[in-house]
């Protein structure tokens, strides 16, 4: 699904007026289209048929009054905090608080107390803001928040700039963002994704041509773009042909990501794994699982380490190596030699962003933020996230790999082409191993015959979707990157369904 600035969308929106499209239809129509997600909201989540609308006097606000209409229509209380006077309100935002009105909406002030059950609307400001809230408008935005209703925004939530993704003072804590149209940039980069919670497309007419002829920066990943991406299965295969992984990853003193990364790997469907791993790790590795092939290693036989590499379909190399002058030098002449797609992260990515050493033609890359600083050899940070997606897209460009870019959310860069944004995931993911995880899953693609931008977008999906499982049975606070494999088989069994 496409994601546009907020002027690209006004752009477009101008474009199909143009093409004599109605202004008051479309409001109609998103309006309807609410009023569907909201009622939908509240069934499943077994919750009080009561909504309070928050209402400025631009057209968001129109569209609250529109979905305010269709859901007194089917018995549901509805109430407008009206914040300001309407006496310059967009002429739209006017007509239809008055047809609220006449269907029997109530409409209060500022003064309005949230009740203790129910549901919020947010129509105060769309994706056209720019700075900070004023009064009144912090001061119910603070409320709001902190009423512990669940708050579902009309395109956007109230004070982040949908270019920018920028909260520069109160802003709607979202449990859904309603998104007209299409995603918005801001969404994503900055503070945005603090903000939005879960995102749900409202279609309200645009004709679908007009989006589809639109050039665009960015997509955000969903279903019907990755479930075809799923390797098919073949009955007569061997697990050399399911895919074979070779990986050189752990030392003495971090078996763990050697572990995770392997059991990863294992279980995204690779036929079989072989670690290959310093000598003094075989007590280390007791607990690594039964399945895995392991393949001791020293520093006076690269040859012996770089041919199983080559021999895989598929290989990583980075988790838990320690950075060493010995692994810096593996390393070197491992990448100067390997001839197979690749997976390079964690300790590998710095050994990298310190050396100049020829990449192999096939790379994936799985930087965190961090990381993607040492790679760019920036030494003052953090940078503001939509610079750093564009110095990002400038390293993928000049190098020629496939970036998965971690964090929240995800990335994915490929040279010269529009990046790839994933909306799963969960802030649970954020535990020591989870990236060590994602490695596996994504050389575990790549050995079952995926391209690398390919094995990327689809591994940095079940990775989240399978961290989603995992917080919804362990808790965000309790979930740790053992719970991601577990889960793992749910993430494949949606893309199936």
């Amino acid at each position: 699904m496409k994601v546009f600035t907020a002027q690209q969308m006004r752009n477009l929106e101008a474009q199909v007026y143009q093409d004599n499209a109605s202004e008051e239809f479309f409001m109609e129509q998103a309006g309807a289209s609410i009023a569907q997600m909201v009622e939908e909201y509240l069934n499943i989540h077994q919750l009080a048929k009561y909504i309070i609308l928050l209402c400025a006097k631009g057209n968001n606000s129109g569209d609250a009054y529109v979905a305010g209409r269709y859901l007194l229509k089917k018995g549901y209380k509805v109430c407008a905090l009206q914040a300001v006077s309407l006496e310059a309100g967009s002429p739209l935002c006017i007509k239809n608080y008055h047809r609220f009105k006449q269907a029997g909406g109530e409409a209060k002030d500022s003064s309005f107390s949230f009740p203790e059950e129910g549901v919020i609307l947010d129509g105060f400001f769309g994706t056209g803001f720019k700075g900070s809230l004023q009064e009144p408008f912090a001061s119910i935005v603070g409320r709001a928040n902190t009423s512990k209703l669940p708050i579902l925004a009309i395109d956007i939530p109230s004070g982040l700039n949908g270019d920018t993704g920028i909260a520069e003072g109160e802003v709607i804590q979202a449990t859904q963002t309603l998104f007209l149209g299409a995603p918005k940039k801001g969404f994503f980069i900055n503070d945005g994704w603090n903000y939005v919670g879960s995102l749900h497309p409202i279609d309200f007419g645009m004709p679908k041509e007009f989006i589809d002829q639109a050039p665009t920066g960015m997509i955000m990943l969903t279903k019907n773009i990755v479930q075809p991406l799923l390797p098919p299965i073949k009955r007569c295969w061997h697990k050399y042909e399911r895919g074979y992984v070779t990986a050189l990853a752990g030392s003495p003193h971090m078996p763990g990501a050697a572990i995770l990364s392997a059991r990863a790997a294992l279980t995204a469907g690779a036929g079989i794994v072989r670690l290959i791993h310093p000598k003094e790790m075989e007590v280390a590795l007791a607990a690594a699982p039964v399945e895995l092939v392991r393949q001791s290693y020293c520093l006076q036989n690269l040859e012996a380490i770089l041919e199983p590499i080559n021999k895989a379909s598929a290989s990583y190399i980075g988790p838990g190596i320690g950075k060493t002058e010995e692994t810096s030098y593996l390393l070197k002449y491992i990448l100067k030699h390997i001839k197979k797609p690749c997976v390079l992260d964690a300790d590998a990515l710095t050994l990298l962003s310190e050396s100049q050493v020829p990449l192999p033609k096939e790379l994936v890359l799985t930087p965190h933020h961090g990381e993607m600083l040492k790679l760019l050899r920036i030494k003052q940070g953090p940078l503001a996230s939509g610079k750093l997606l564009e110095l990002a897209q400038s390293f993928t460009n000049d190098k020629n790999v496939t970036l998965v870019l971690k964090g929240a959310p995800t990335f994915i860069l490929q040279p010269n082409l529009p990046i790839y944004v994933s909306p799963r995931g969960d802030a649970g993911m954020a535990t020591a191993g989870s990236g060590d995880v994602l490695t596996g899953i994504i050389a575990a693609l790549l050995a079952q015959g995926l391209p690398p931008p390919q094995a990327a977008i689809l591994g940095a999906w079940l990775h989240a979707v399978a961290g989603e499982q995992a917080a919804k049975e362990k808790t965000s606070y309790c979930m740790t990157a053992s719970d991601m494999i577990a889960y793992l088989p749910h993430a494949y069994k949606e893309l199936l369904k």
